[in-house]
Order: C-alpha cells, then structure tokens, then sequence
C-alpha cells in the first residue's frame, strides 16, 4: 500500500458492568487490577519503539470496554509512553470512548490536560426504557450532566454514540431522541442499528420475540434518522457515523482507508505491513506479560484490493479509481470493471469525477445493501 501516516489504538477493557447487548471483550476489574493493566500497557507500547520505522501517528484511540475509567493520571502515563515511542502529528487526534455514569469533571480536565482533544460519549438513547433494556447504567440525566461538564471542560471536539433497532423501537423514540441530542450540537453523531449477539442477555430475551423489527421497519427507521441528521447539518459521510464540516472522524476513516494501525492491550487487532494480527484475549496472560502477536495473517494482493473494495465503499465518497491503481499496480477496469458495471446497472453503485480522478460510491439503496455489494467485489481464486 500506499507509505502513509500510522494509527494507534489502545484497548481498555473494563466496564462497571457489562451491557445486554455487549459481546466485546470487556469486564469489570478493581482498581488494583486496572492499575497493572496500565502499566503492562506502558510497557508493551515501549515494546514497539522504533519498529514503525519513520511514520508519523495522526490518530490515537482509546475504546473499550470503559476508558473513562481510567484516572487522569493514568491515562496521561499512556499517552506520555506513546510520544515518548512515536511521533505523533502536531494536530493528531486522541480520541477517547466514555460512559456517562463513569465520568467525573476532575478526570476530564485532567484528560483534557493530558492530550486527549476528541471525546466520544456512549448514550445510546434518550428514552428511559431503551436505557434499562440494554443494560446501560446511566439515565439520560446523567448523560446531560456529562455533556455539560465535557463543554465545561474546554472539549470542542465531542461524538455521541446512538444505538437504533431496539426490540419494540418506535419511530417517535428515536425520533425524540436524535432531537434531543442534534439540539445540543454535538460535532459528531454515530447511530449504529443494534445487532443481537449470542450468549448475551439481550439475544436469550428476545432472539425469537416478536419484538424484533423486520428488515424493512428497520430501514424505515435508518432512513428517518438519515434525513433528521441531514437536516440538522450532519453530514453522512460512512454507513453510521455523520459529523458537521470538518469533525469527520480520522480514526475511523482511516480504517475504512486502510491504513496502518498498532493496537495495544488485551484482544486488540493490528494491522502494519500487510499484516494482521491479535493480541492474547486472556486478561491474566496478558498482566504476565504476553504481548507475543497471535494469529498472524499475511494478506496477499487479492485479500488486499478486496478490502480496499468493501471498507471504501462504506464510505459516501466511495473508492477512487487512481488511488487503487496507484496502490496495488493494478489496473482497476481488469480486476473490477466489470462487476462495477454491473452494479451500477442494477442502481447500488454510482461513478463521478473529481479534480481529474474518478470515483465508484453507492447510491443509497447500495448503502442499504452494502453486505450485499462489498461481496460482490470478492475475487475468484487465481485473479
């Protein structure tokens, strides 16, 4: 691929306690425990020093589980571990998830001091009753108090995730809702539909309840929530996530770009090179020391242009002809041509062209049936 700037991802993976619709790898954990985690954190971060070569980090996140668990402090000691083994842009963005129910306005001053400058709260909804049916541990009080004090914090830069689909969600929840929260401006909105993973709560109560909504409900739902985004000054810019002008998300483009990216902490995937690998999922192996890279994929060039395919177009902007010639020494119309034509034919991909390059994106309908055309760009074995 393409040399480009490094991302970094920082997994932590404890939570007060885990929601009913939660299947990520994530546990509550004294604080005891949670101090070793960070200083097994640091040093497996020290680990990599150097071995990224001359790239620069744009991007830092922190997911879990529960960052906002973490002390100011703590998070501090990571951050100031990773500018002391990478060089981090002068604008990069640090990104950092929290629960409301978890955050105090001492630690956000104090992540704010520490470098982090994105903050992405997990709301999921505003009605009460869809807060107790996924297990969510705060109210929407809490998460108005939250939002106040980040403001209050000096952040500019906050995202609020949403969560639609729910069992029995009608249209006037979700519609309330996103009012309630596009009426405090945040700079970026996530809304994800809710997928029912086994062995969780959520999938035993209702994976055979009439309660669930069909397909078609569900997008009528996703449909409204895009045009009330719209209307509000959101722009959709991937399948979930809308921000205002210039508040896309850079980590999360450059997933949907492919670009490089080190993960630290228990569970967490990489991807450098080419290559893809894990981190050990057992929390014990992990405070012993195993930092040793599991499961390692090399990606060969069809595994690669079939990512390229089906994360970029994702995306609104879609794929950009030129970049993927530039980036596999391919020529786009032999590999892909044909199956673009075809998608376009059938109204789920569209082409346009910017400042002499030319791009494949999907039309709304292809956003809707995405799985559907990202398979379509799955090579035959041999091409």
């Amino acid at each position: 691929m393409i040399d480009t700037d490094l991302m970094l991802y920082v997994h932590i993976p404890f939570c007060v306690r885990k929601c009913a619709y939660c299947d990520f790898l994530s546990a509550p954990a004294g604080d005891a425990v949670r101090e070793q985690y960070v200083e097994e954190l640091c040093r497996e971060i020290a680990d990599y020093k150097g071995k990224a070569g001359h790239r620069p980090v744009s991007s830092v996140f922190f997911g879990g589980g529960t960052p906002s668990l973490l002390t100011g402090e703590q998070m501090s000691r990571i951050l100031d571990t990773i500018r002391n083994c990478f060089t981090l842009t002068e604008d990069a963005e640090i990104s950092m998830e929290m629960n409301p129910g978890t955050v105090t306005m001492e630690n956000l001053v104090q992540y704010k001091a520490a470098g982090v400058g994105r903050i992405s709260i997990g709301l999921q909804s505003m009605q009460e009753e869809e807060l107790s049916l996924l297990g969510r541990i705060h109210d929407a009080h809490t998460f108005l108090e939250c939002y106040e004090m980040a403001r209050k914090a000096g952040f500019s830069n906050i995202n609020v995730d949403l969560m639609m689909g729910l069992p029995g969600q009608k249209r006037e929840a979700l519609a309330d809702t996103l009012k309630k929260v596009t009426d405090l401006s945040p700079e970026h909105i996530s809304l994800y539909s809710l997928i029912l993973e086994e062995h969780t709560p959520l999938y035993e109560t209702y994976a055979d309840s009439d309660k669930l909504l069909s397909q078609e409900e569900d997008r009528a739902l996703y449909h409204m929530a895009v045009a009330m985004l719209e209307e509000k000054g959101y722009h959709q810019y991937e399948i979930s996530n809308f921000a205002k002008e210039g508040f896309f998300c850079r980590h999360n483009e450059g997933y949907w770009r492919r670009r490089p990216y080190l993960s630290f902490g228990i569970g967490a995937a990489s991807f450098f090179e080419e290559v893809r690998w894990n981190n050990t999922s057992s929390l014990s192996d992990y405070l012993a020391g195993d930092h040793a890279p599991a499961d390692q994929e090399i990606l060969t060039l069809k595994d690669a242009m079939e990512e390229f395919m089906f994360l970029g177009l994702r995306t609104t902007a879609g794929i950009c002809r030129e970049t993927f010639e530039e980036a596999f020494e391919e020529d786009y119309e032999t590999v892909y041509g044909e199956v673009t034509r075809k998608l376009i034919a059938q109204g789920l991909l569209q082409e346009r062209e910017e400042g002499g390059k030319h791009f494949v994106s999907c039309t709304g309908e292809g956003l809707d049936l995405n799985n559907l055309v990202g398979g379509a760009f799955l090579l035959e074995d041999g091409e």
